[in-house]
Protein backbone atom coordinates (compact mmCIF):
# COMPACT_ATOMS: atom_id res chain seq x y z
CA UNK A 1 0.00 0.00 0.00
CA UNK A 2 0.95 3.62 -0.49
CA UNK A 3 1.32 5.71 2.68
CA UNK A 4 0.91 9.49 2.65
CA UNK A 5 2.31 11.40 5.62
CA UNK A 6 0.28 14.50 6.43
CA UNK A 7 1.41 17.83 7.89
CA UNK A 8 0.68 16.57 11.41
CA UNK A 9 2.97 13.86 12.68
CA UNK A 10 1.25 10.52 13.21
CA UNK A 11 -1.76 11.19 10.98
CA UNK A 12 -1.36 8.91 7.98
CA UNK A 13 -3.38 8.25 4.82
CA UNK A 14 -3.24 4.68 3.54
CA UNK A 15 -3.98 3.83 -0.09
CA UNK A 16 -4.35 0.09 -0.77
CA UNK A 17 -3.29 -1.56 -3.98
CA UNK A 18 -6.51 -2.21 -5.90
CA UNK A 19 -6.76 -4.97 -8.54
CA UNK A 20 -9.46 -4.30 -11.14
CA UNK A 21 -10.75 -6.24 -14.14
CA UNK A 22 -14.04 -6.88 -15.95
CA UNK A 23 -15.46 -8.59 -12.85
CA UNK A 24 -14.89 -5.63 -10.53
CA UNK A 25 -12.10 -5.06 -8.02
CA UNK A 26 -10.27 -6.69 -5.13
CA UNK A 27 -7.98 -5.29 -2.44
CA UNK A 28 -6.80 -6.12 1.05
CA UNK A 29 -8.64 -3.68 3.31
CA UNK A 30 -6.41 -4.63 6.24
CA UNK A 31 -3.41 -6.85 6.88
CA UNK A 32 -1.79 -6.88 10.32
CA UNK A 33 1.41 -8.10 8.70
CA UNK A 34 1.39 -5.25 6.18
CA UNK A 35 0.47 -2.68 8.83
CA UNK A 36 3.32 -3.85 11.06
CA UNK A 37 5.78 -3.75 8.17
CA UNK A 38 4.87 -0.36 6.69
CA UNK A 39 3.01 1.72 9.26
CA UNK A 40 4.47 0.68 12.61
CA UNK A 41 8.01 1.87 11.70
CA UNK A 42 6.62 5.35 10.98
CA UNK A 43 4.82 5.40 14.32
CA UNK A 44 7.63 3.87 16.35
CA UNK A 45 5.32 1.21 17.79
CA UNK A 46 2.88 -1.51 16.78
CA UNK A 47 -0.90 -1.15 16.88
CA UNK A 48 -3.17 -4.08 17.61
CA UNK A 49 -6.81 -3.51 16.68
CA UNK A 50 -9.43 -5.19 18.86
CA UNK A 51 -12.80 -3.80 17.73
CA UNK A 52 -14.45 -2.96 14.39
CA UNK A 53 -17.36 -0.51 14.17
CA UNK A 54 -19.70 0.51 11.35
CA UNK A 55 -22.20 3.33 10.98
CA UNK A 56 -24.66 4.37 8.28
CA UNK A 57 -25.57 8.05 7.98
CA UNK A 58 -27.44 10.33 5.59
CA UNK A 59 -26.26 13.55 3.94
CA UNK A 60 -25.48 16.33 6.38
CA UNK A 61 -24.84 14.12 9.39
CA UNK A 62 -21.79 15.31 11.33
CA UNK A 63 -20.38 13.09 14.07
CA UNK A 64 -17.64 14.19 16.44
CA UNK A 65 -15.32 15.33 17.66
CA UNK A 66 -14.76 12.22 19.79
CA UNK A 67 -12.03 10.55 21.82
CA UNK A 68 -11.73 8.26 24.84
CA UNK A 69 -10.07 9.30 28.08
CA UNK A 70 -7.23 7.30 29.68
CA UNK A 71 -6.78 4.50 30.47
CA UNK A 72 -8.98 3.64 27.47
CA UNK A 73 -7.47 5.86 24.78
CA UNK A 74 -7.97 4.73 21.19
CA UNK A 75 -6.11 4.80 17.92
CA UNK A 76 -8.37 4.38 14.88
CA UNK A 77 -8.10 3.27 11.27
CA UNK A 78 -11.14 4.57 9.38
CA UNK A 79 -12.59 4.27 5.89
CA UNK A 80 -15.78 4.93 3.91
CA UNK A 81 -17.12 1.84 2.14
CA UNK A 82 -20.17 3.52 0.57
CA UNK A 83 -20.61 7.15 -0.38
CA UNK A 84 -18.21 9.86 0.74
CA UNK A 85 -17.29 11.65 3.95
CA UNK A 86 -15.02 14.46 5.06
CA UNK A 87 -12.97 12.91 7.85
CA UNK A 88 -11.25 15.20 10.37
CA UNK A 89 -8.67 14.66 13.11
CA UNK A 90 -7.74 17.44 15.56
CA UNK A 91 -4.51 17.44 17.57
CA UNK A 92 -5.45 17.79 21.27
CA UNK A 93 -2.05 16.88 22.76
CA UNK A 94 -0.90 19.49 25.28
CA UNK A 95 2.49 20.89 24.30
CA UNK A 96 2.19 19.77 20.68
CA UNK A 97 3.48 22.27 18.07
CA UNK A 98 0.29 21.50 16.12
CA UNK A 99 -2.10 21.67 19.11
CA UNK A 100 -5.59 22.64 17.93
CA UNK A 101 -4.72 22.11 14.27
CA UNK A 102 -6.41 19.52 12.07
CA UNK A 103 -6.17 17.42 8.96
CA UNK A 104 -9.24 16.87 6.79
CA UNK A 105 -9.35 13.98 4.31
CA UNK A 106 -12.09 13.04 1.85
CA UNK A 107 -12.71 9.31 2.10
CA UNK A 108 -14.87 7.74 -0.60
CA UNK A 109 -15.93 4.34 -1.86
CA UNK A 110 -14.02 5.14 -5.07
CA UNK A 111 -10.66 6.22 -3.66
CA UNK A 112 -10.55 3.44 -1.00
CA UNK A 113 -8.40 5.66 1.21
CA UNK A 114 -8.03 4.93 4.90
CA UNK A 115 -7.05 7.41 7.59
CA UNK A 116 -4.98 6.39 10.60
CA UNK A 117 -5.63 8.52 13.69
CA UNK A 118 -3.34 7.91 16.68
CA UNK A 119 -4.12 8.49 20.32
CA UNK A 120 -4.15 12.14 21.29
CA UNK A 121 -6.52 13.28 18.54
CA UNK A 122 -10.25 14.06 18.47
CA UNK A 123 -12.03 12.54 15.47
CA UNK A 124 -15.17 13.30 13.52
CA UNK A 125 -16.67 13.19 10.04
CA UNK A 126 -19.34 14.83 7.87
CA UNK A 127 -21.38 12.93 5.29
CA UNK A 128 -21.09 14.48 1.82
CA UNK A 129 -23.08 11.91 -0.16
CA UNK A 130 -26.76 10.93 -0.01
CA UNK A 131 -25.81 8.15 2.40
CA UNK A 132 -22.52 6.82 3.69
CA UNK A 133 -21.37 3.63 5.36
CA UNK A 134 -18.36 4.29 7.55
CA UNK A 135 -16.11 1.68 9.16
CA UNK A 136 -13.35 2.00 11.71
CA UNK A 137 -10.98 -0.22 13.57
CA UNK A 138 -9.99 0.63 17.17
CA UNK A 139 -7.10 -0.58 19.29
CA UNK A 140 -9.17 -0.32 22.49
CA UNK A 141 -12.71 -1.42 23.27
CA UNK A 142 -15.48 1.13 23.67
CA UNK A 143 -15.88 2.28 27.29
CA UNK A 144 -18.90 4.57 27.77
CA UNK A 145 -17.50 5.90 31.04
CA UNK A 146 -14.44 7.18 29.13
CA UNK A 147 -16.40 8.78 26.30
CA UNK A 148 -15.34 12.39 25.66
CA UNK A 149 -15.23 14.99 22.93
CA UNK A 150 -14.93 18.62 21.90
CA UNK A 151 -17.31 20.98 20.13
CA UNK A 152 -17.19 20.37 16.37
CA UNK A 153 -18.38 23.94 15.74
CA UNK A 154 -15.59 25.46 17.87
CA UNK A 155 -14.57 28.52 15.77
CA UNK A 156 -11.02 28.32 17.10
CA UNK A 157 -10.53 25.05 15.21
CA UNK A 158 -11.32 26.61 11.83
CA UNK A 159 -12.82 23.42 10.35
CA UNK A 160 -14.79 23.70 7.11
CA UNK A 161 -17.12 20.70 7.32
CA UNK A 162 -18.38 21.35 3.76
CA UNK A 163 -21.98 21.11 4.94
CA UNK A 164 -24.47 24.04 4.93
CA UNK A 165 -25.32 24.44 8.60
CA UNK A 166 -29.02 24.71 7.92
CA UNK A 167 -28.76 21.11 6.68
CA UNK A 168 -26.35 19.76 9.30
CA UNK A 169 -27.62 16.94 11.50
CA UNK A 170 -25.90 16.48 14.87
CA UNK A 171 -26.73 14.69 18.08
CA UNK A 172 -27.69 16.84 21.05
CA UNK A 173 -24.73 15.35 22.90
CA UNK A 174 -22.31 16.60 20.24
CA UNK A 175 -23.96 20.04 20.14
CA UNK A 176 -23.36 20.48 23.87
CA UNK A 177 -19.73 19.39 24.01
CA UNK A 178 -17.18 21.95 25.29
CA UNK A 179 -14.76 23.86 23.10
CA UNK A 180 -11.12 22.84 23.02
CA UNK A 181 -10.24 25.76 25.32
CA UNK A 182 -12.81 24.52 27.82
CA UNK A 183 -11.63 20.91 27.64
CA UNK A 184 -9.05 19.58 30.05
CA UNK A 185 -7.31 17.39 27.51
CA UNK A 186 -5.64 14.34 29.08
CA UNK A 187 -3.05 13.95 26.33
CA UNK A 188 0.59 15.06 26.42
CA UNK A 189 2.81 15.55 23.37
CA UNK A 190 6.06 13.63 23.04
CA UNK A 191 8.48 15.39 20.72
CA UNK A 192 10.01 13.28 17.94
CA UNK A 193 10.75 15.68 15.10
CA UNK A 194 10.55 19.25 13.70
CA UNK A 195 7.21 21.04 13.80
CA UNK A 196 5.31 21.52 10.52
CA UNK A 197 4.40 25.09 9.61
CA UNK A 198 0.91 24.79 8.10
CA UNK A 199 -2.31 25.26 10.08
CA UNK A 200 -4.43 22.62 8.36
CA UNK A 201 -4.54 20.51 5.21
CA UNK A 202 -7.28 19.12 3.02
CA UNK A 203 -6.37 15.95 1.17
Amino acid sequence: MNIIQTDIEGLLILEPRVFQDARGYFFESFSQRGFDAQVAPLLGHTVNFVQDNESMSSYGVVRGLHFQNPPYTQAKLVRCVRGSVLDVAVDIRKGSPTFGQHVAVELTEENHRQFFIPKGFAHGFAVLSETAVFQYKCDEFYHPEADAGIQLLDPALGIDWQIPWNRAIMSEKDRLRPTLAETGTPFEFRYSGPAPESHSVML
